[in-house]
């Protein structure tokens, strides 16, 4: 079973930076892709950043594109969301998520099985 265990939110002023950490237990040989999502208060939740473990490739939302970075550190069994110039906008509660799945997009909700519990990010101006 695999388990995500997110990291690293928190309070940031408008043009400052935050970096999530989300720990992948179990399973990590079998999964296709890992993502970072945000859901905001009223909204739905949407995809932002995502990487497939096996090459390193990345996908963004157009949003986030330039200032946020995904990443992995294999050996660690850790992805991480690098967010710079934060906006208000951003402010969210951001889950990490797991695919073993080689349907949809990457940045498709329907594509992700596993989820983290969430860290909520608060962007202020």
């Amino acid at each position: 079973q695999v388990q995500l265990v997110e990291s690293g939110g928190g309070p940031a002023q408008a043009g400052g930076f935050l970096r999530l950490s989300c720990v992948v237990r179990g399973g990590t040989n079998r999964l296709y892709y890992l993502a970072w999502f945000r859901q905001a208060a009223g909204k739905e939740r949407e995809g932002v950043a995502a990487i497939l473990p096996s090459g390193n490739r990345t996908f963004y939302r157009d949003s986030v594109e330039g200032r946020f970075i995904i990443s992995q550190d294999k050996a660690k069994n850790t992805v991480y969301l690098h967010m710079n110039d934060l906006r208000p906008e951003d402010t969210a509660i951001y889950y990490c998520a797991a695919a073993d799945s080689t349907y949809y997009g990457a940045l498709q909700r329907e594509k992700y099985s596993y989820w983290g519990q969430g860290t909520q990010v608060t962007v202020s101006s």
